[in-house]
């Protein structure tokens, strides 16, 4: 590619950022001239290229100045520093005179100038994030609080306040005075207006730089920060007393993850949803047990992670044309690198009393001959020339010293050593930072054990305590499901079977991505039932009463209260079948499975006289009549398409059901697939049935044909039962047309009978005493041609 020269660059911002930006950004051959509104002590002084622009902050009231600013001074590339411009819409300011602009519209700055619109963005696109709510109302918030909320709280002011609107409290009290100060004293203006209630998560935190032009993206090395002003993080917070990257706690494995889950999916959804990110995405990220969760989107470069972060950069790395390539939506033309081997540790220098009250104006003395120039770098933050052209303090972080080395500990002792050379008076500077670091760098030393690995032998040891009492109860004759063993014994002739006229019958079903649904939605009971009804309803189609069952339950780490919901829900399902929950196989498999994922498998065997095995193929024939059993709605089959559809529609599962206004949608899909064993076996035992067929994927036009001969159709009156809203609902929600939705659902019918006509009554009587719903739904007929269809589903018209 051919690379523009001669570049004039106006940076927007007067912090430390803005100086290690301009640093970086001058080292660039391409690089002709840096004008920095308003700048800084340090930007002033670099050297001649460099300009402040002091009368020109970057605030909406001199936006227009800013304009004719890049206009008289051919300006190339504006890179804005802090987020408030940004928020405030700058970026259309100069893309309106045609200059580049490296940093996001003011759409798409709404992910730091909004957390309820973040959050609410994370939720969409599944990037994990911690459980909150919005609120805009102080008495409905404290409601929430006193009512629902059992865990410690974050309280998040939604706007932009500083980097200052989190309040983290120590007990329900204070988060309800912590209510009170954002959103009735309004300690933080309008940015309180709105709150975000949010979990407070437990965990080492990160933060990723990541340069994106709205398609590709880079990710700069992880960094760790120190928010605390006291030593071991305690304190008031700041806006950063000193970080270090690249941290040791975000392994490559970890940074995989991150990247997979968490950063494409951000760069990804933005694009989507109509707001491509152009410039650089801070998140900052949590480790916790469960996994790497994002706390907030800033959309601009940390301070003083950019402080951190930029000396890391190969010295092949052109800044400035990596920053116009993002802006000019072609990012993935220039070469971006990390020098290896390499560590950069950053301490703040602060005056006395920050955060709180401090002074300004007192003199910064800076010995650059004795710093070491090769390795340390000195970026101003609150400085600034007086009248006497005098360096002097002029905030409260005065001055952040960087020192990169081939360990962190070379540049830990390098920074310390640099900053005793930079002095004012009643200076204050942590001397703990990257502390973390070196506790991570032994746990990586330590030996590695099962659990360390992943794998917890207490919690699965725990997990069939818990469970123990709940598969009990499901014993019958032949087996006293004991578990924990081995394996699970039965006594066919305990059970009333003479073994030598008994047939045993196995079937193995999963339930397939309705397991995505109850993941989501943190329902997994009924997903157990789920699990044997898909096993036990395909062996009573084969005449056979299910005896015992096996569950095997996979996740990458044991939650055990999941994995209990779990057995709980099929320990149920087996009672409602009348078989015994033998055994099973939990299995831990890190790596395996995404965090609060699992899968799931299940094994039923039963027993069947064997001359009365169904289907009776060669009994059939013509006018057998074709009897119907109400389904429960969508059972086990056909979610590939619900979530599809509920994605197309844009519904949340915990919002109202369209179909069912007394349930949420998540609690409504997730109806478990209706068990007909005990209605059925009573029809079984007196020799009434000919066949049976159960409704699973497929519909009603696949799975008849499997009970039938190859002689003989089945012709299903679709008006002969009312279907349910439900089918209605995603036939219209989807614009489905109707050969595919008669081939994904049931359709309201779950199990079909194929019956003797003289034999139609008596199996309505058996049926109804159990309760079932019964409908008359069709009949046998000789096919005319051997390619004819096995189903044929009559009136399929106007269903929805």
């Amino acid at each position: 590619m051919v690379c523009k020269n001669n570049l004039n660059v106006l940076i927007l911002g007067n912090g430390g950022r803005e100086h290690a930006l301009t640093w970086a950004l001058i080292k660039s051959p391409s690089v002709a001239k840096i004008y920095v509104a308003p700048g800084n002590g340090g930007t002033s002084t670099i050297n001649s290229n460099v300009v402040n622009v002091p009368e020109l902050s970057p605030s909406p009231e001199n936006f227009e100045q800013l304009s004719k600013f890049a206009i008289e001074n051919n300006i190339d590339l504006v890179v804005p520093g802090p987020e408030q411009p940004l928020v405030d819409g700058i970026s259309q300011v100069f893309k309106k005179i045609g200059v580049p602009v490296f940093g996001p519209s003011a759409d798409a700055a709404i992910f730091e100038g909004s957390k309820t619109f973040s959050k609410d963005f994370m939720k969409k696109h599944d990037i994990p994030t911690a459980r909150y709510e919005n609120f805009e109302n102080f008495e409905k918030a404290s409601e929430y609080l006193t009512k629902n909320v059992d865990y410690n709280v974050v309280l998040k002011a939604d706007g932009i306040a500083a980097g200052k609107g989190v309040l983290i409290p120590s007990s329900k009290q204070e988060a309800l005075e912590g209510l009170k100060t954002i959103m009735v004293e309004k300690k933080f203006g309008s940015a309180g207006d709105q709150v975000v209630i949010e979990e407070f998560l437990e965990g080492d935190e990160i933060s990723i730089l990541t340069i994106s032009d709205g398609y590709s993206y880079f990710n700069l090395p992880a960094a760790q920060d120190h928010k605390r002003i006291g030593e071991n993080d305690t304190g008031l917070n700041t806006g950063g007393m000193g970080a270090y990257a690249p941290a040791p706690v975000a392994t490559p494995k970890l940074l995989t993850q991150i990247d997979q889950q968490i950063i494409k999916p951000s760069i990804d959804g933005m694009r989507k949803d109509g707001m491509p990110f152009v410039g650089v995405l801070f998140t900052g990220i949590i480790l916790t047990a469960q996994g790497p969760k994002v706390l907030e989107y800033n959309v601009r470069f940390g301070d003083p992670e950019t402080q951190t972060v930029l000396p890391l950069l190969s010295d092949s790395t052109d800044l400035a044309q990596v920053f116009l390539a993002a802006a000019e939506g072609r990012l993935d033309s220039v070469q971006i690198s990390i020098k290896p081997n390499t560590f950069a540790t950053t301490v703040v220098l602060a005056a006395g009393g920050y955060p709180e009250s401090y002074k300004k104006g007192d003199e910064i003395v800076i010995e650059t001959e004795k710093i070491n120039a090769s390795n340390t770098y000195v970026f101003h933050a609150g400085t600034k020339l007086d009248n006497n052209n005098k360096l002097v303090t002029n905030g409260g972080r005065v001055i952040a010293v960087t020192s990169t080395g081939s360990t962190i500990k070379d540049s830990l002792e390098a920074v310390y050593a640099g900053v005793e050379h930079v002095k004012f008076n009643n200076r204050y500077f942590r001397k703990d930072i990257a502390h973390k670091a070196f506790r991570d760098a032994s746990a990586n030393e330590t030996s590695i054990t099962y659990a360390a690995a992943g794998v917890s032998v207490d919690n699965g040891n725990l997990l069939v305590e818990k469970i123990k009492n709940k598969v009990k109860s499901t014993r019958r004759p032949g087996t006293d499901s004991d578990i924990g063993g081995f394996g699970g014994l039965f006594d066919l002739k305990a059970a009333g079977y003479e073994v030598d006229e008994t047939l045993l019958v196995a079937a193995t079903d999963g339930v397939g991505t309705k397991l995505r649904i109850a993941q989501e939605t943190n329902i997994h009971d009924t997903v157990g039932i789920d699990l044997v009804a898909m096993n036990v309803n395909d062996l009573v189609v084969q005449g056979a009463e299910p005896l015992l069952f096996l569950d095997y339950f996979a996740t990458g780490a044991l939650d055990i209260k999941v994995a209990a919901d779990f057995v709980s829900g099929v320990a149920d399902g087996c009672i409602m079948a009348g078989c015994a929950l033998v055994g099973g196989e939990t299995s831990e498999m890190p790596g395996m499975y995404a965090p609060g994922h699992y899968d799931c498998n299940g094994t039923a065997v039963g027993a069947v006289n064997k001359h009365s095995v169904l289907p009776k193929i060669s009994n059939m024939q013509e006018g057998n009549v074709l009897l119907g059993l109400a389904s429960d709605g969508v059972h086990s089959n056909g979610f590939s398409l619900v979530r599809k559809i509920i994605e197309h529609v844009g519904i949340q599962w915990e919002a109202q059901c369209p179909w069912d206004a007394s349930k949420t949608l998540g609690e409504a899909i997730l109806v478990p697939t209706r068990i007909y064993v005990k209605q059925l076996l009573p029809s079984i035992k007196e020799e009434l049935l000919l066949g049976l067929a159960h409704i699973t994927g497929g519909g009603l036009v696949e799975n008849i044909p499997r009970a039938l001969p190859k002689d003989l159709q089945a012709r299903v009156d679709i008006n002969a039962w009312e279907i349910p809203e439900v089918f209605k609902w995603f036939g219209r929600a989807g614009n489905v047309p109707v050969e595919d939705i008669l081939k994904t659902f049931n359709m309201g019918v779950g199990m079909v009978l194929i019956v003797e006509k003289e034999k139609v009554q008596r199996v309505k009587e058996l049926l109804q005493e159990a309760n079932e719903t019964v409908y008359e739904i069709g009949t046998l007929v000789k096919k005319s041609s051997p390619k004819d269809p096995g189903c044929v589903v009559e009136n399929a018209v106007n269903l929805y």
